[in-house]
């Protein structure tokens, strides 16, 4: 178990994604503190870790401010004595098109996920610096952070806002040993539940059967556990020279996602001028815009949700 001996908070594991990422944590020996907002949540949680062979201990408060993150680690170091390893999963959606989105859609989002990691990750650091501790923190961004996604605003303000909080984090913490990713996670969640695209594959995840291929293989569509195996990776001493990167894990597809590059470039002495623009915009960059929003194949007949009522 190559995790023996450390310990991780992973927050917003009572159930889900961050469940099967501190149920992995735990299967290669970290002690885990689970976090969720509810208490008979995080309860089962630990026992479902402690049945399967491993430790654990809950604290239960709302990811945000800075309170409930010194809770989480002073909760890892009273249970376990030391912190080792951060996984910020925490969060929540709000999902409006801009119109209808209140202050408060955004607000809350923003909070939990950015803020939420902002802070909990400050505290971790602070922790590992104080004890020379080379930690290793996991932030979860979103294909949506990445490409957009139609009625998201808020969260991919967020996912977007915490990928670029991981390559600042990356430089500041280098010197100390610490080593911070981001990854982005493509698996059947409860959202992905109810989108009529997604049917045959939650349905077959459901049913404890491997999910079609054209899922797995070609949309990198899966399960929980298969993020889970990254996530105890990039917290291992393996991947010790692994830091500022966005890695994408979903089904059987494994990704490196690029950091933002310049496309085109286009030089002319004295700048650019309204009217320069006008005459060149669309001759010179016109044939290098850049896409938006994350466009999925058509599904095959046999996938399709009404092939199976048809039946």
């Amino acid at each position: 178990m190559s995790l023996l001996g450390k310990v991780a908070i992973v927050t917003g594991s009572g159930q889900g994604l961050g469940l099967a990422y501190a149920r992995e944590l735990a299967r290669q020996g970290a002690a885990i503190v689970i976090n969720d907002v509810n208490a008979e949540t995080a309860a089962k949680a630990v026992a479902q870790i402690e049945a399967d062979g491993g430790r654990a201990t809950a604290v239960v408060v709302p990811v945000g401010g800075t309170d409930a993150a010194k809770a989480l680690v002073a909760g890892a170091v009273k249970a376990f004595g030391r912190l080792d390893i951060l996984v910020t999963n925490a969060g929540i959606l709000r999902d409006k098109s801009l119109l209808k989105m209140t202050d408060e859609d955004f607000d809350l989002v923003i909070h939990v996920h950015l803020k939420g990691t902002f802070t909990c990750v400050r505290e971790a650091f602070a922790y590992f610096k104080e004890n020379n501790v080379a930690g290793r923190i996991i932030t979860i961004g979103s294909p949506t952070g990445q490409r957009g996604n139609f009625g998201q605003t808020n969260y991919a303000a967020a996912k977007a806002g915490i990928v670029g909080m991981v390559r600042t984090w990356a430089l500041e913490m280098k010197k100390a040993g610490v080593t911070v990713n981001a990854i982005i996670p493509v698996a059947a969640t409860a959202m992905t539940k109810t989108v009529p695209y997604f049917h045959k594959a939650v349905e077959a995840d459901e049913r404890g059967e491997a999910m079609p291929d054209f899922f797995r293989h070609d949309l990198g569509f899966g399960t929980a556990d298969d993020v889970a195996g990254l996530i105890a990776f990039l917290a291992s001493d393996e991947a010790a020279n692994i830091t500022g990167q966005a890695v994408g894990a979903g089904g059987d597809r494994l990704q490196l996602w690029t950091h933002p590059e310049a496309a085109a470039t286009e030089y002319r002495k004295g700048g650019w001028g309204y009217a320069d623009l006008v005459e060149n915009f669309g001759k010179l960059l016109g044939d290098k815009l850049q896409g938006y929003g994350e466009e999925l194949p058509p599904l095959p007949d046999h996938l399709k949700p009404e092939a199976v009522e048809a039946r």
